[in-house]
C-alpha cells in the first residue's frame, strides 16, 4: 500500500523535535504540499525547514496562547492557502507527582497545553479550513491515557481526556472531517527520557516487543491515519506501544 499525502497541508504543533520532528519528515517525504510547523523554540524550527526545504515554513509560538494558536493557523492558511491536516502534537509533563500532593499550578499547565490547546487548534482549523472542505485531525496520545501509572497522573488524565475529545470530535465533525489519536507508549525522545534513560533495556523487557518505539513507529501510523488510506477511520485511538495495551505489557512498571 502506498501511502501518500500528495497535495496536502499540514500543521504539525511540536514540530520542531522528537515525535512531531519525525512526523514532519515522514509528511515530506510522503509527498505533502506543505507542512507548517510550531513550536516555542524558533532555532530547532528554522534548522529543521532548512534542511527539508521550502516545503517546510514555521511560525514559532505556544500553542497554549490563544493568539499564538490562531497565528499558527493564519500563517499556515496564508503559506499555502489550505490546510487539510492538522497534528495535535505538542505535549508536556509538568506535573509529574502523587495527585494528592501534585502542584495544581502545574496540573493547569499540563491540562492547557495537552487538552485545551488541541480543542482550541481544532476550532480554528475547522473555521478556516476544514467546515467547508473536510481534513483530517490527529492527536498524539499516550497509553497512560489507557492505563494508570505512578507519578505521571495529571499527565495521564490529560491525555485520557485528549482520547475522549478525539472521539468526541469525530462524532461532530463527520462525515468531513476525520479525527483520531495515537496512543504511543514509551518512545525515545528528551521529553520521555525520565522513563528509560539509565534503565532502557529494562524499560524496553517491559514491552512485549521488547524494545522501546522510536519517532519513525510513530510518524509512519500518523501518516497513515492522516492519509486517504484510512479514509473510513475515525473516533480510533491507535496504540503504538510495543504491544503494551494489547498483549499484556506493563506500562506502570515502565512508569514507575
Amino acid at each position: 500500500m502506498d501511502v501518500r499525502l500528495d497535495g496536502k497541508v499540514a500543521l504539525v504543533t511540536g514540530g520542531g523535535r522528537g515525535i512531531g520532528e519525525g512526523i514532519v519528515r515522514q509528511f515530506v517525504a510522503s509527498g505533502a504540499e506543505g507542512v507548517m510547523i510550531t513550536g516555542r523554540k524558533s532555532e530547532e524550527l528554522d534548522a529543521l525547514a532548512a534542511e527539508l526545504g521550502p516545503t517546510v515554513q514555521t511560525c514559532p509560538g505556544n500553542v497554549s496562547d490563544d493568539a499564538d494558536a490562531q497565528s499558527m493557523v493564519d500563517a499556515t492558511m496564508a503559506a499555502f492557502g489550505r490546510l487539510d491536516i492538522l497534528v495535535n502534537n505538542a505535549g508536556t509533563s509538568v506535573s509529574s507527582g502523587w495527585l494528592p500532593e501534585v502542584d495544581m499550578g502545574a496540573v493547569d499547565k499540563t491540562w492547557s497545553v495537552n487538552l485545551r490547546a488541541p480543542l482550541v487548534l481544532s476550532q480554528l482549523a475547522w473555521s478556516a479550513w476544514m467546515k467547508e472542505h473536510g481534513g483530517a485531525i490527529l492527536s498524539t496520545g499516550s497509553v497512560g491515557g489507557i492505563l494508570p501509572s505512578p507519578v505521571l497522573g495529571a499527565y495521564n488524565i490529560s491525555k485520557a481526556a485528549l482520547h475522549y475529545l478525539t472521539h468526541q470530535l469525530a462524532l461532530e465533525m463527520a462525515p468531513g472531517v476525520r479525527v483520531n489519536a495515537i496512543a504511543a507508549a514509551v518512545v525515545k525522545t528528551r521529553l520521555s527520557r525520565m522513563l528509560w534513560e539509565g534503565g532502557e533495556e529494562h524499560a524496553a523487557n517491559l514491552h512485549p516487543l521488547k524494545r522501546l518505539g522510536t519517532v519513525e513507529d510513530v510518524a509512519n501510523a500518523a501518516t497513515f491515519l492522516c492519509s486517504d488510506a484510512a479514509s473510513w477511520l475515525t473516533g480510533v485511538i491507535l496504540p503504538v506501544d510495543g504491544g503494551l495495551t494489547g498483549a499484556g505489557g506493563s506500562f506502570a512498571a515502565a512508569a514507575g
